[in-house]
């Protein structure tokens, strides 16, 4: 990008990397010279937590309310009924109001973490936007709304084109989906004075949606920012393991297992990263990602610890980094390790089972395989034969240690 922000917001977000396309940058950047502005970003209710996919746009947002705008968190009450096509093979499973209303007290659990909420200027705020979707005339609405969108134009999005070329089925009511968040951006500006809507780069086509409608139908000037969809140094979506979705509430995820995630990230990201995931002044972070070798690990280490503080608070890191320890240089088994409760019967439970219930395989196929090729571990001793009972006796200390690999572990205790 040749042109340089003045706003402390831009110039943040442009050299930590969180930029990827805006509807006119430097038009932006003046309105924020000029005046605090108000930014949302929406989140539909499809599970009670976010996940770390989530992660980079509660940044924006954190970032957005420290140099002095007010973050809106949009809950897509009304949305989550018909779910976002953005790129997706398929349609989304659709939940009833108490789902949605139980994902939505979970979901704001995780932005009590990063954003302040309050009445003040800078104050952030959550709507819903079941409290418009849901009390509008379909006749009306299109009549209103539905002339200043073009299907051709709609059809052109790379969200809708790719399930078409797949030949994939798009249903009229994921379809409408579009026309509902743009609508949302238009309310937002009529009863907050929304400005801006900002997003990963697969909302594009919405945003870009949105900004249009605002501005024909309320003659407003608003903007829309795009992040840039992250993958990890070999190629995988962010906040994907093979264990399951890196979430942000420690219910469906422990802080240990939170912080474990981000002490194993490949060293080609630990830089990107921690500018991304942390407020760690950018001179530090150019120190830390020119460390090599061992020292690299160091850097990990300030990662995991940076962003599981945020997450969790400074308490959980520093558990989590004393299990870690534990468990890896002095060879225990720290008690905050994931736990899981089996009842041993007979003359024992299989131990490629007690494998797959830890979560350390994902099936009893994919345990077999971990101990054909050495890596299973009980109570830091090799597993080598796959029908191998785990018996009541080997509890006696309480619990067992399971491990998958030199990085993965868990507890097991009898129920």
């Amino acid at each position: 990008m040749t042109y340089q922000p003045r706003s402390d917001f831009l110039r943040t977000l442009e050299a930590r990397g969180f930029v990827q396309d805006c509807t006119d940058f430097e038009a932006l950047d003046a309105r924020l010279l000029k005046e605090p502005v108000s930014g949302y970003i929406g989140f539909d209710c499809t599970a009670p937590s976010l996940h770390v996919g989530s992660l980079i746009q509660i940044m924006m947002l954190r970032w957005l309310q420290k140099t002095g705008g007010k973050p809106i968190c949009l809950m897509g009450g009304g949305t989550t009924r018909i779910g976002d096509p953005s790129f997706r093979d398929e349609s989304r499973p659709l939940l009833d109001e108490a789902g949605i209303a139980a994902n939505m007290a979970g979901i704001r659990k995780v932005f009590d973490r990063y954003i302040d909420f309050g009445d003040g200027p800078t104050g952030a705020v959550m709507p819903d936007n079941d409290e418009w979707l849901d009390g509008l005339k379909y006749i009306e609405f299109l009549r209103d709304y539905g002339r200043h969108f073009s299907i051709n134009r709609m059809l052109s999005f790379d969200s809708v084109r790719l399930r078409l070329e797949r030949e994939q089925n798009l249903s009229f009511l994921e379809f409408n989906y579009m026309l509902l968040q743009a609508y949302d951006f238009l309310e937002l500006y009529r009863r907050h004075g929304c400005a801006l809507q900002m997003g990963g780069s697969d909302q594009w086509g919405n945003i870009v949606n949105g900004v249009d409608l605002t501005r024909r139908v309320a003659q407003a000037e608003v903007f829309g920012l795009t992040s840039p969809l992250l993958t990890t140094a070999d190629g995988k979506k962010m906040g994907k393991t093979a264990a399951g979705a890196i979430w942000l509430n420690a219910e469906m995820l422990s802080p240990y297992e939170f912080w474990q995630f981000w002490r194993n990230t490949a060293d080609a990201d630990v830089g990107r990263f921690l500018k991304l995931y942390t407020e760690l002044p950018l001179d530090e972070i150019a120190r830390l990602e020119s460390l090599r070798g061992a020292e690299i690990n160091e850097a990990k280490k300030l990662l995991a610890n940076a962003v599981t503080t945020l997450a969790h608070g400074a308490a959980a890191a520093q558990a989590a980094e004393e299990t870690a320890r534990e468990t890896f240089e002095k060879g225990g088994a720290g008690e905050d390790l994931p736990t899981v409760l089996v009842t041993v019967e007979g003359a024992g439970v299989p131990v490629t089972q007690l494998f797959v219930k830890a979560g350390l395989a994902a099936s009893g196929k994919e345990a077999r395989r971990l101990i054909a090729e050495g890596g299973a571990r009980v109570n830091d001793q090799p597993v080598v034969d796959p029908g191998a009972l785990i018996t009541r006796a080997l509890f006696a200390d309480g619990a067992i240690k399971l491990s998958a690999g030199r990085k993965r572990h868990a507890l097991a205790r009898l129920a």
